[in-house]
């Protein structure tokens, strides 16, 4: 009898927990989005030309410029929620199976997780 509960609830544990993810997803994207836009209205404001190039990303300054309402700061911050929004999906995944009770989707997800690291890391190696 337990078989059969645990059958019929795996489904709607499955569907809520991707649901969830979703959610997650199109919130972190809206966020993204919504740097973006007001990164490009302060260019416009600032008769800043999108070709004329940007400042690296100087994870120092970020809040700073985010305050002083300049562009650079909220394109910067729009982009890193762009990136963010994958790894986001990832390191929930890996919650979500460790709390559902599957080891190996969680140890997956892990992997998937310490192969971005290792790529970030080896950018900045590169980098420097």
């Amino acid at each position: 009898m337990s078989g059969i509960e645990r059958t019929t609830a795996g489904p709607a544990v499955g569907a809520r927990f991707e649901r969830r993810l979703g959610r997650l997803l199109i919130v972190v994207t809206y966020v993204a989005v919504a740097f973006l836009v007001i990164g490009v209205a302060l260019m416009v404001v600032a008769a800043i030309s999108p070709l004329a190039g940007g400042p690296p990303l100087d994870p120092e300054t970020l809040v700073g410029d985010i305050v002083a309402l300049r562009a650079s700061g909220f394109l910067w911050l729009g982009l890193l929620a762009v990136i963010a929004t994958p790894v986001s999906r990832v390191v929930a995944a890996a919650i979500g199976f460790g709390r559902r009770g599957e080891p190996l989707m969680a140890f997956i997800s892990l992997t998937i997780l310490a192969v971005i690291a290792a790529g970030v890391g080896a950018a900045l190696i590169l980098e420097a």
